[in-house]
């Protein structure tokens, strides 16, 4: 009897390590692949950055062996006319109400008005803020985001130094400001029509493959395409510069243009992109043009994109864009305009106005410097028709 005791205590404590061991092991376990996964952040969630919340937030789901389904999205928080915090409101209906209403967007994105908070742990940073505030965003998360994250922007637009007249990409002062490499995305995706799954395609520019399979995985899906370049300033600086062609298009179907012209200036427009594009960089891939992130976004923009009727309304009713940004886009802020004064500052600067009258003449509408009808009265002497013959390049 004392022998049998003695066995069936060191069987039930053997049993019990074993059992503890096993709790322990794969605890470990767990807590090791949890940290092996990684977080991706959302740094804006404006009309474009709520739309690109829905997509993302829906695919990163199928992948949870390799990324945390929660998305933490920063959003600046704002008050609604009830008196209720966006946030809260995002949270808790699932929908931007204010610059993205009655689309859904998925449980596991979590809009955050701390934007420490937002980008904590954070592998992956994708900004979607407007260019205007890139700089100062950026100063605030210096010193705050992992050493070996990385960045994408699908933020549209850049600046110019006042005093070296130098071009400044969004891209480039994420990775200045923040030690990071940082990749740009671009395309024709009106923000709509990608929170409602119909079918688009857009343009990276990444030169690292690694950070090119990481951002293929988290958005290419079959209805959501994404082709890949090295190009990272070209294809920043078209999703910029199409706004002030797509600008230049609203103005004209204002002003009651027909098809031919508006045509020619969406053609002249695209001319002046890539000369403008070859100033800052010469040597460039020619079939990045012609990609999403090139003559497909300045189709899109021109047609149906927030510039293009921006711009429309403003020759139509005398408004200020201004006021449409407050009156007709809830709030929604128009890139062309700053985008237009940042180019025609750098070109100024270069004594080079006259070679770019499109830029030139939408920055002087946009400041009421002179009337819309202007630029389209000057289309036939555009210098692009000085050309005699034509040169084989």
């Amino acid at each position: 009897m004392f022998f049998s005791r003695i066995l069936r205590f060191h069987v039930d404590f053997l049993s019990k390590k074993r059992h503890d061991f096993s709790f322990v092991y794969n605890t470990y376990r767990m807590a090791s692949f949890s940290l092996s996964k990684k977080k991706v952040s959302l740094v804006g969630s404006g009309n474009w950055g709520s739309a690109f919340a829905c997509h993302i937030g829906e695919n990163i789901r199928q992948l949870k062996s390799q990324y945390h389904e929660r998305i933490l999205m920063w959003c600046k928080e704002e008050i609604l006319d009830d008196g209720s915090k966006l946030t809260e409101v995002i949270n808790k209906k699932h929908e931007n109400v204010k610059y993205l209403p009655n689309k859904k967007i998925p449980d596991n994105i979590v809009a955050v008005p701390d934007l420490a908070e937002a980008v904590k742990d954070a592998d992956i940073l994708i900004f979607v803020i407007p260019h205007q505030f890139v700089k100062t965003t950026c100063e605030q998360l210096r010193d705050k985001i992992k050493k070996d994250a990385f960045a994408l922007t699908l933020t549209k637009g850049f600046y110019v130094d006042e005093k070296t007249n130098e071009l400044l990409l969004v891209s480039k002062i994420i990775e200045n400001t923040l030690n990071i490499q940082c990749a740009s995305m671009m395309g024709a995706n009106i923000a709509s029509e990608v929170a409602d799954k119909f079918f688009c395609e857009a343009t990276v520019g990444s030169r690292n493959d690694k950070n090119s399979e990481m951002i293929r995985q988290l958005i290419d899906t079959p209805l959501f395409r994404l082709r890949f370049y090295p190009d990272v300033e070209i294809i920043e600086m078209l999703g910029a510069l199409k706004n002030i062609v797509a600008m230049l298009a609203g103005f004209s179907e204002g002003l009651g243009a027909r098809f031919n012209t508006r045509a020619a200036i969406l053609r002249l427009g695209l001319r002046e992109m890539i000369s403008f594009c070859r100033l800052y960089r010469k040597e460039s891939t020619l079939e990045v043009y012609f990609e999403s992130c090139g003559i497909a976004d300045l189709i899109t923009s021109s047609l149906g994109g927030r510039n293009y009727m921006g711009a429309k309304k403003m020759t139509e009713t005398n408004k200020s864009l201004k006021d449409i940004e407050k009156e007709d886009l809830n709030g929604q802020s128009l890139q062309g305009p700053s985008t237009a004064k940042e180019v025609y500052r750098y070109l100024q600067g270069k004594n080079l106005l006259d070679r770019f009258p499109l830029f030139r003449d939408a920055h002087l509408i946009c400041e009421h410097k002179i009337k819309p009808h202007v630029f389209i009265d000057n289309l036939g002497a555009h210098p692009e028709f000085e050309q005699k013959n034509h040169k084989q390049s």
